[in-house]
């Protein structure tokens, strides 16, 4: 019997992952061209694709981890080439066989997914606690609809004002709704991008088993990140839910005239498409429609908008990495918006959120601009 190296092994795991659509490239360079991280700094894509088709890839390069998943060239390649999927086997092939290195701050939160169900490492306790002193009871059997906030919302005290205004608008609505809180687990989307495939495996049948449990049959979801996962990936484990980002059930809403804004904002306001949100699951409209509706918003966009819009860069695990002020697209997006003399930058994405914080922090435009969460937005205008 053969024994295989580590680096055959790892060009054979990828090459399975990969499959059939790795072998439709035929190195037309589109991916490269369209890829944001061009704007920054140089990354080709198309090379990486032809190292993974003869079996040369470089396990051991920082390429590997440098894709933020954020689908721009998958839907613009000719040939639909899954390339998500391959940097996904890339991944996966360094982290089950051991070879190249994972990054430090991605190899600490991954430890932290897999130890305590969150990345940040906190205990699984206090992952309610965000919801202290509000009217958010514990979901139980026969409740309407769980409120899954996303790890960051839950932990980071900074983001935990998603959860709470999208409580507050869920509680001004009418909703019957609960949550779940220490029994949950990070939903695992970003860490099997990340290339933990038996993380992600875990984490999701132990929240299938706790949804099936309390008898959970739709959910809403403050994450495009966790929306994906529910919705795309965790029915092939078993787990079918009906699952709604908050802004389609906000969207519908205001459809059936069952929603409608009593106070002002009279603010410029530009909204940053989430990658997860829009290119992956098509979620454009809504968003807009809601802030459209909200009295005195001035809706302003991006150059790049809708399907063009550029990546924050925390997809694909990136949120947890490092990346070097001069790479980081949310700087952009932020000097952008100041250009276009928006006031406040709306988001509906927990990394968008954390991403768009730190680049407002360190480009000192707070005195400027604002950012605020659309739950935020709606809250306030209710």
């Amino acid at each position: 019997m053969e024994v295989l190296s580590p680096y055959k092994e790892a060009t054979e795991v990828l090459v399975e992952s990969g499959g059939e659509p790795l072998q439709l490239c035929y190195q037309c360079g589109t991916c490269t061209g369209v890829c944001p991280w061009n704007t920054v700094r140089s990354f080709i894509v198309r090379r990486l694709m032809h190292e993974a088709q003869i079996g040369a890839t470089d396990f051991g390069s920082e390429d590997v981890w440098t894709c933020a998943t954020c689908d721009m060239c998958v839907k613009r390649c000719p040939r639909g080439v899954e390339i998500i999927d391959v940097m996904r086997a890339m991944r996966r092939a360094v982290v089950s066989l051991g070879i190249g290195v994972v990054p430090d701050a991605l190899r600490i939160s991954a430890k932290n997914i897999a130890g305590v169900g969150n990345p940040l490492g906190k205990e699984p306790q206090e992952r309610g606690d965000w919801a202290k002193g509000l009217e958010v009871k514990e979901f139980s059997e026969g409740t309407d609809l769980l409120y899954f906030p996303c790890c960051i919302p839950a932990f980071d005290p900074d983001v935990k004002i998603v959860a709470q205004s999208t409580a507050a608008v869920l509680n001004k609505l009418g909703f019957d709704f609960g949550i779940i809180g220490s029994e949950e687990k990070c939903c695992g989307e970003a860490i099997r991008k990340a290339g933990h495939e038996e993380v992600f495996l875990s984490l999701a049948q132990a929240n299938i088993g706790v949804f099936t449990g309390r008898g959970v049959s739709s959910i809403v979801v403050s994450s495009p990140h966790c929306y994906h996962t529910f919705k795309n990936e965790y029915p092939e484990l078993g787990g079918e839910f009906q699952v709604q980002h908050i802004t389609q059930l906000l969207a519908a809403l205001l459809d059936e005239g069952k929603l409608s804004f009593s106070k002002e904002t009279k603010k410029k306001v530009i909204y940053s498409d989430p990658c997860y949100l829009g290119r992956h699951n098509d979620i454009y409209e809504e968003p807009r429609r809601i802030l459209q509706s909200i009295p005195g918003v001035e809706l302003i966009e991006f150059p790049d908008a809708y399907s063009e819009a550029m990546c924050c860069g925390g997809g694909g695990g990136r949120i947890w990495m490092d990346t070097p002020k001069e790479e980081r697209f949310s700087n952009i997006r932020v000097e952008q918006a100041v250009e276009l003399g928006a006031e406040i930058i709306v988001v509906a994405c927990p990394y968008c959120f954390l991403n768009y914080r730190d680049s407002i922090l360190s480009l000192g435009k707070g005195d400027v601009i604002e950012l605020k969460d659309i739950s935020q937005m709606v809250a306030e205008a209710l």
